[in-house]
C-alpha cells in the first residue's frame, strides 16, 4: 500500500527567462467517474500543478482505468500516485482496485514520499457480517497525505496532498492535520510549502483556524470562500472543505472556486501562486 507509482509524460521544459510564478488546481475529483470531463477542465486550465483526491486504479466503477496515469497522459505531464485505500469491492484477489491521491506537473517531480496518519477512523474496516458489495465500501488502508517537491523553472517547492477522514469526529481530523504540521517542521521557513486537499472540514473557525495559523500557515484563499462541494437535498446547504493554504516565501493571487465545472461532488480550486 505504501508504494509509490509515477509516471513521466511531460517532454523537456527551457526556460530562457525567471520563472516567478506558477498555477494550482486543487480538486477532489469523485473516483474520476466523469473522466472525460475532468480532463478538459483541467487541459483548460494550463496549470504548472495539480493535485487531486479521490483517483482510482483498476476499480470497476472507472472501467479498470489508471486514473492518474490516463490524466498525465492527456496532460502530457509527470505525475505521482499514492494508494490510500484498497477498495475491496472494486477489484478481486488476483486484480485488486485502490483510490488514492495523484500530483501532476509538466515540470519536475521528485522525493515523493507518503506520510499515512496515525489515527484513522474503523469505519472502512471490513467486517465479517457485511456482504462484499459495493454499497458497503470497505476498504484496507488508510488516509494520508502526499509529499512531493516540484520544480517550477529552477524554483523548488514542497507539497502535501492531503484527504483527510469525513467520517468521525474534527478531533480525528485535526489529529491528522497536526500530523501534517509536525512534518512540515523539517522545512526551514525559507522553502516555499503548498498544502492542499478534500479536508473534510471548515478550516476558517474553531480548533482548525487555531491549529493552521500556529503552524504559520496562510489561507491562500484570503477570506474569498464559496462552497467547494455542491449541496445535495438532503444535506441541506454546500460545504466548503476543500483548501489551499501555503508557508513561506510564496504569494497568492487571483482565487478562483470553478462553480459551473461539472465533473465531480466538488468544485476544483485554482490559484496563482508567485515566489516572493
Amino acid at each position: 500500500m505504501d508504494q509509490i507509482i509515477s509516471g513521466r509524460f511531460a517532454p523537456l521544459r527551457f526556460q530562457l527567462w525567471p520563472r516567478d510564478s506558477f498555477r494550482i488546481v486543487n480538486w477532489n475529483i469523485e473516483r474520476g467517474l466523469r473522466f472525460n470531463r475532468v480532463v478538459e477542465f483541467l487541459k483548460a486550465c494550463k496549470a504548472d500543478l495539480i493535485l487531486l483526491q479521490e483517483v482510482d486504479l483498476n476499480a470497476r466503477r472507472t472501467h479498470h482505468l489508471d486514473v492518474a496515469r490516463e490524466i498525465a497522459q492527456s496532460l502530457q505531464m509527470n505525475y505521482v500516485f499514492a494508494r490510500e485505500f484498497q477498495e475491496l469491492t472494486q477489484g478481486s484477489r488476483t486484480s485488486p482496485a485502490y483510490h488514492g491521491q495523484a500530483t501532476l506537473s509538466p515540470w519536475p517531480l521528485s522525493n515523493p514520499r507518503i506520510l499515512r496518519f496515525q489515527k484513522q477512523s474503523n469505519f472502512w474496516r471490513p467486517h465479517w457480517f457485511l456482504p462484499e458489495v459495493s454499497p458497503f465500501q470497505e476498504r484496507t488502508g488508510g488516509r494520508l497525505a502526499l509529499v512531493v517537491e516540484v520544480s517550477v523553472a529552477g524554483n523548488v517547492t514542497i507539497t502535501y496532498n492531503l484527504h483527510l477522514e469525513s467520517r468521525g469526529e474534527d478531533e480525528l481530523r485535526g489529529s491528522q492535520l497536526n500530523e501534517t504540521f509536525e512534518d512540515a517542521r523539517r522545512y526551514d521557513s525559507d522553502m516555499p510549502i503548498l498544502l492542499a486537499g478534500d479536508l473534510n472540514i471548515d478550516m476558517s473557525t474553531g480548533p482548525a483556524a487555531t491549529a493552521i495559523s500556529e503552524a504559520r500557515f496562510q489561507d491562500a484563499f484570503a477570506n474569498q470562500h464559496v462552497t467547494t462541494r455542491p449541496a445535495h437535498s438532503f444535506l441541506g446547504h454546500g460545504r466548503i472543505i476543500d483548501w489551499i493554504f501555503t508557508r513561506g516565501p510564496i504569494r497568492s493571487s487571483q482565487p478562483q472556486v470553478h462553480r459551473s465545472v461539472n465533473a465531480s461532488d466538488h468544485f476544483p480550486l485554482s490559484i496563482n501562486l508567485t515566489f516572493a
